[in-house]
C-alpha cells in the first residue's frame, strides 16, 4: 500500500519551527519523517513505560516508606495506568476535532507539573491520586504519537514505522529500571519522580520546538461530543478493528502482568537486589526490541501481518501456560533462571503482537486517526489495570497469581484474534466502516 505524507494544505496553528514544510513532496517528507519526527514520536511512545519503569525497582521502598500493603503500592500503577487509558477517550477525539500540536502541548505540561507534584507526596493515598492525574495528562503523548504516524503513513509501511518506533520507545524499558536502580543509591523513591519531571520537561520543549501540525483543518472532524460518540461507536461496530484492539489489549495487560508483578517476584521471593532487577528487566526489554526490528525490517511486507501476529500470539500463549505450570510447582521448584527465560520469550514474543495489533487496526479508520487510537490505547490501559492489583492478590510470596492472570490474558487475546478477527477471512474496510468512522 502506499505512503501517505503530510497534507499539502497549511494548518493554522503549526508552528513556524515544524520540522518539515506542509508543502513538502511526501517521499521527502517521510524521509525527513525519518530522522527527525520518528525521535519525537518515539520520546512520546516512551512516556509510557518511563513513567512506569522506572518507578518499578522503587516499589518495595514505597510499600516501606508509606507503611502500606503491597496491593495498596500497586495501585499507584494501576492509577497512572488507568488515568492514561481514560484520558486517550477525551485527548483522541480532541485531536481529531483541534489537531495534534495543541492537545499534546497542553497535556505535557500538564503532566510534568503532576509528575513533580508526586515526589513530595507524603501519604500513599495522595500518591495514587497524583499519579491518576500523572496518567490522565500523559495519556496525550501516546494517543497523538500513534494518530500522526496514521497522519504519515499507511498499510505496510504504517507497520514497519511502528515497528521502527518500537526501537526507541523499547529502550526506555531497558534504561527506565536502570536509571531507577541507580537513582535509589542516591535518592530514596521521590528522586525518581525528580528525574521524570526533568524528563518530561525535555520532551514538552522538545514537541515544542520541533514537531509540527499533521492535521490539516480540511481534514480534522467537526461536530461536538455527540459527533465523537458517534465516530467510536461506528469503529466498535466494525468487528474486525474490535477484534485487533481487543487482542492488542489483552496482549498488553499479560505484558503488564509482568511489569506490576516482577519487582516483588524478583527482589521479594528469589532475593534479588534492585540493581539485578533492572538488569534482568532491561534484558528482557532487549529481547521485545530485537523482535520488534525482525517483525519491522524482514517479515513486514513479506509475510501477511495477520500470520505474524498470530505466531506472536502463540507464542506469548505457551510462554505464559510455561510459567503457570513452574510456579505452580508442576516441575518441582524452579530457580530465579527458569522464571526469567519463561519472561524473556513472553517479552519478547510481543515485538510481533503490538505493532501489527496497532497497524492493523488503525489502517481501518483512515478517517478517525485520532479517535481509533484513543479506543486502541483505552482497551489495553484498562485491562492493564484490572490485571496490576489482580497479580498481587495472595500476597508477595508466591508468582502464581501473576502467571494465572497471564495464561488467562494471553488466552482472551488468541480467542479474540481468532474469533473476532477471524484472519482467514478479513477483508480491507468497506465504504460503509469508512463512512461510519468519518461520521
Amino acid at each position: 500500500m502506499s505512503e501517505r505524507g503530510p497534507a499539502t494544505a497549511p494548518s493554522k496553528d503549526s508552528s513556524p519551527t515544524t520540522p518539515f514544510p506542509l508543502s513538502t513532496p511526501p517521499q521527502t517528507a517521510a524521509r525527513r519523517t525519518g530522522l527527525l519526527v520518528t525521535f519525537i514520536l518515539g520520546g512520546l511512545s516512551a512516556l509510557t513505560p518511563l513513567s512506569m519503569d522506572m518507578y518499578l525497582p522503587a516499589l518495595p521502598a514505597v510499600t516501606t516508606d508509606l507503611n502500606s500493603p503491597a496491593s495498596t503500592i500497586q495501585l499507584t500503577l494501576t492509577a497512572c495506568l488507568a488515568g492514561m487509558a481514560l484520558g486517550q477517550l477525551v485527548i483522541g477525539p480532541m485531536s481529531d476535532k483541534w489537531g495534534r500540536r495543541r492537545p499534546l502541548l497542553v497535556g505535557m505540561v500538564v503532566y510534568v507539573l503532576a509528575t513533580a507534584i508526586c515526589a513530595f507526596a507524603p501519604t500513599v493515598e495522595l500518591l495514587i491520586a497524583f499519579r491518576l492525574l500523572q496518567g490522565l495528562a500523559g495519556a496525550a503523548a501516546i494517543v497523538i504519537a500513534r494518530a500522526v504516524v496514521r497522519d504519515l503513513y499507511d498499510g505496510v509501511e504504517m507497520a514497519r514505522f511502528f515497528s521502527t518506533l518500537m526501537l526507541i520507545s523499547g529502550v526506555a524499558p531497558i534504561i527506565a529500571p536502570l536509571i531507577g536502580g541507580q537513582v535509589m543509591r542516591f535518592a530514596d523513591w521521590r528522586g525518581v519522580f525528580g528525574v521524570l519531571t526533568v524528563v518530561g520537561a525535555l520532551l514538552t520543549l522538545l514537541v515544542w520546538r520541533k514537531l509540527g501540525e499533521t492535521l490539516p483543518p480540511e481534514r480534522r472532524q467537526t461536530g461536538g461530543v455527540g459527533a465523537a460518540l458517534r465516530t467510536m461507536r461506528g469503529l466498535l461496530a466494525d468487528r474486525v478493528f474490535a477484534g485487533y484492539t481487543l487482542a492488542g489489549g489483552f496482549a498488553f495487560a499479560t505484558l503488564f502482568a509482568y511489569i506490576s508483578a516482577s519487582p516483588f517476584v524478583v527482589q521479594e521471593i528469589y532475593g534479588a537486589s534492585p540493581q539485578t532487577f533492572s538488569l534482568l528487566f532491561g534484558v528482557n526489554s532487549l529481547g521485545l526490541i530485537t523482535v520488534g526490528q525482525i517483525n519491522g525490517k524482514l517479515l513486514v511486507g513479506r509475510v501477511r501481518l495477520d500470520k505474524v501476529l498470530g505466531y506472536g500470539l502463540a507464542v506469548v500463549m505457551a510462554a505464559s501456560a510455561a510459567l503457570l505450570l513452574m510456579t505452580a510447582g508442576v516441575f518441582g521448584e524452579v530457580g530465579l533462571f527458569a522464571i526469567c527465560a519463561g519472561l524473556f520469550v513472553l517479552m519478547s514474543a510481543m515485538g510481533l503482537v503490538l505493532p501489527n495489533t496497532n497497524a492493523q487496526a488503525l489502517m481501518r479508520a483512515p478517517h478517525a486517526a485520532g479517535s481509533a487510537s484513543a479506543l486502541l490505547g483505552t482497551s489495553s490501559f484498562l485491562v492493564g489495570a484490572v490485571a496490576s492489583p489482580l497479580v498481587g492478590i495472595a500476597g508477595e510470596d508466591t508468582a502464581v497469581p501473576m502467571a494465572v492472570v497471564q495464561a488467562t490474558c494471553a488466552l482472551m487475546a488468541v480467542l479474540c484474534f481468532v474469533v473476532l478477527c477471524r484472519p482467514w477471512r478479513t477483508s480491507p474496510p468497506t465504504t460503509a466502516t469508512a463512512t461510519a468512522t468519518a461520521s
